[in-house]
């Protein structure tokens, strides 16, 4: 694989058409603002949303799919998860049986309580799918600095050359076949990372933090288990590591999202004119609909969503889990 099409222009995709790039493949990238064109038309550089990073050699930037996709070895999928559906449903009467798709979008569809491998596959079931999650923010990445990822498969020919095919000195992606697994842990940990941004904001302490978080894992491994995943998995680098990233730093949406929720500020006042979306917020509800449907406990994730989408208050959702009864460790029932 040396011929790439990365569809969405924000900084993760901008990010990885950047590497992929500097591992000697040829990127084509799709991009829906004029403004984003323009600028790496004009400047090599995506200065919106990922500033003093150039490009390291002439890419194809365009809004027509067609274009982007046509005589590519793989696509990438980098747009919001809330927009996956849509742009497979562009992509589909273009598309080649057998070609990869790698799934870069992290978060669960709130209609329908899908995965993402599942949109794409009822959308384009002639893809090969596959995922890349783990701890990443777009510009330590985009600048050489070390980081690892999970790229995940049932193809394992399809997913090993995805590794070699970004995998450089400093972007060192593992493989592995539980697909789902790996989508489950880069979906949730944007709810858990709201949920610590709130005990940052509210100054609860580290001890709170580090509660949250392990209990965060707990809920995450608890519904991959359910839908077919494998614990070990969350135990790697699309669990625990993006977990840990994400629930701990201000470079994170979400994660600054929960601080100025803690402070008291409401969503909406949050969120106003930002181009990025703190996908936590979208998947908080999905997670908690899915989690119901099949049966399982997830009162963290719940919290959030009414929080985030019922409009309930922060003070009232922290008692509520603090008042929870005292339970087994590893198992959700009440001792």
């Amino acid at each position: 694989m040396k011929k790439f099409a990365v569809i969405g222009s924000g900084a993760w995709g901008t990010a990885l058409a950047v590497i992929l790039q500097r591992n000697h493949n040829e990127v084509k990238l799709w991009a829906r603002e004029q403004d984003v064109i323009d600028d790496i038309t004009n400047n090599h550089e995506n200065s919106i949303f990922l500033p003093e990073v150039k490009f390291t050699d002439d890419v194809f930037v365009s809004s027509d799919l067609a274009e982007v996709i046509k005589d590519v070895d793989a696509v990438v999928m980098v747009v919001p998860a809330q927009f996956v559906r849509d742009i497979c449903k562009q992509m589909a009467p273009l598309w080649r049986a057998g070609l990869p798709l790698l799934i870069c979008s992290k978060g669960i569809e709130q209609k329908t309580g899908a995965l993402m491998s599942e949109v794409v596959s009822q959308e384009l079931p002639d893809a090969v799918v596959a995922v890349l999650s783990g701890p990443t923010f777009a510009g330590e990445a985009a600048k050489g600095l070390p980081t690892s990822v999970t790229i995940a498969c049932t193809n394992p020919d399809v997913g090993r050359k995805l590794v070699v095919s970004f995998g450089t000195k400093t972007f060192r992606p593992y493989y592995s076949a539980d697909v789902t697994g790996s989508q489950v842990g880069g979906a949730v940990k944007n709810v858990m990372a709201i949920a610590a941004g709130i005990v940052e904001g509210k100054e609860l302490g580290d001890n709170t933090r580090a509660a949250l978080i392990t209990r965060g894992l707990a809920e995450i491994v608890r519904l991959a288990k359910a839908l077919g995943g494998k614990e070990e998995t969350l135990m790697g680098m699309s669990g625990i590591g993006d977990l840990l990233l994400t629930a701990n730093s201000l470079q994170s949406r979400n994660y600054t999202v929960g601080v100025e929720l803690g402070k008291g500020k409401k969503l909406k006042e949050i969120v106003a004119g930002k181009r990025s979306i703190a996908e936590g917020v979208f998947t908080s509800q999905a997670v908690t609909d899915l989690a119901k449907k099949i049966g399982i406990e997830m009162p963290i994730c719940q919290a959030m969503d009414a929080i985030l989408n019922k409009d309930a208050d922060v003070d009232d959702m922290i008692n509520a889990l603090l008042s929870r009864p005292f339970r087994d460790e590893r198992d959700p029932k009440a001792l």
